[in-house]
């Protein structure tokens, strides 16, 4: 990967590279699919807060479908949680 290759802009952005669909569930548009940054977008999307939301949704949907136990997907919502928290925190001023 070429780093100094200028990133468009839609790079990272969770609502382009990875879209809620009709049927409920998220995909990627085929022009992402052919970008040559779609794998390094796809992550710095779900490093960002929005990332944390989708994975809330698979979980849900894992424990609606008897794949996750209750307390599993409590402890994990319970960290997501944490992440979601944290993420919104501004680092302190130096």
């Amino acid at each position: 990967m070429n780093d100094d290759a200028p990133k468009p802009h839609c790079f990272g952005d969770l609502q382009t590279v990875f879209p809620a669909q009709a049927d409920g569930l998220r995909h990627s548009p085929p022009i992402c699919m052919a970008c040559v940054f779609k794998t390094e977008c796809l992550r710095e999307a779900m490093a960002r807060p929005q990332g944390v939301a989708v994975k809330e949704e698979t979980l849900d949907r894992a424990y609606a479908a008897g794949m996750v136990g209750f307390m599993s997907r409590w402890s994990r919502k319970k960290e997501l949680h944490r992440r979601k928290s944290t993420s919104k925190k501004s680092p302190p001023e130096k």
